[in-house]
């Protein structure tokens, strides 16, 4: 039997994911509260919803891709009352761990499965089925989905048991977080000192020092001055915010965990929300990461 899917939230991330599935023969529905949202999602082969509920009672894996735990948690209410015995919950999030583990908890008890896989690759990963996905699941629940993970992804890491997954993808991007500023700081100590910032990203990324902020960030998103990568600044900070909580929740000494927390919550002040996760790099150097406008 061929399995029917769900996506809930069709923004940048999951409308390119269902659209994805879709293109590889997936029968795909797909809600968002925008209907501008359903109807992009139309035009690319997903049958738009619009009932939240529809979706729900009618898929055999539902994909989560929402903005925040809080979001994930007010969509578990509505699965918990519409869901059958049997369907599998794949949360795309970045969420917490705990969040994660309590929504398992309330879902199991009704037969229904619980996964955390939190992506990476952007808008253009999702669009492309060559997102990494770090993955907290139950082994049997991770079978059930495995052949539309495998359609809607390039990599596939299962890192342990429910909230694992939210757990590996806090750490990674708060190392996203800090390579972005550190780099930064790199780039403009040698522009200062006489060596152009393209060479010096040559040259870096031929040694040991390299990130995916030197290999793919800085040359795609910041050194053209695009800054236009579908990641906001308001989202990376909520997630060096989760890392910041998780780190306080386990009483962990992380000095630079720390400091790259309080870096990221002070860009408020000039960055807006909006504006691109890369654009962080302006408050490090201003003259040589602006847009001169």
């Amino acid at each position: 039997m061929a399995v029917k899917v769900g996506v809930i939230g069709l923004g940048n991330m999951g409308g390119g994911m269902a659209a994805t599935l879709a293109g590889k023969g997936f029968e795909v529905l797909g809600f968002d509260l925008a209907a501008s949202a359903r109807e992009a999602a139309a035009a690319r082969g997903v049958q738009p919803v619009a009932e939240q509920a529809a979706v729900i009672g009618a898929v055999d894996v539902l994909i989560l891709s929402l903005p925040k735990a809080e979001h994930v948690e007010a969509v578990c209410q509505g699965i918990l009352a519409q869901g059958r015995a049997g369907l599998v919950v794949v949360d795309t999030t970045t969420s917490t761990p705990d969040t994660s583990r309590r929504m398992a908890a309330a879902l199991a008890a009704q037969g229904i499965g619980f996964i955390d896989a939190p992506v990476s690759g952007g808008p253009k990963g999702a669009a492309s089925g060559t997102m990494a996905m770090v993955i907290g699941a139950a082994d049997e629940h991770l079978a059930t989905a495995l052949p539309v993970l495998e359609a809607m992804s390039g990599t596939r890491v299962h890192v342990g048991a429910v909230g694992a997954g939210n757990v590996a993808k806090i750490a990674n991007n708060l190392l996203a977080a800090a390579h972005l500023i550190s780099t930064a700081e790199a780039v403009s100590l040698a522009a200062q000192a006489g060596v152009a910032p393209e060479k010096l990203l040559e040259g870096i990324n031929a040694g040991s020092g390299r990130s995916a902020a030197s290999q793919v960030m800085f040359p795609t998103w910041v050194m053209n001055k695009a800054y236009d990568s579908g990641f906001s600044m308001g989202l990376m900070r909520k997630d060096v915010g989760l890392a910041a909580s998780l780190a306080q929740s386990l009483d962990a000494d992380l000095p630079l965990a720390r400091e790259v927390a309080r870096l990221w919550q002070a860009s408020a002040e000039t960055l807006a929300d909006g504006d691109d996760f890369c654009c962080i790099v302006q408050r490090t150097d201003a003259q040589l990461f602006g847009r001169g406008e």
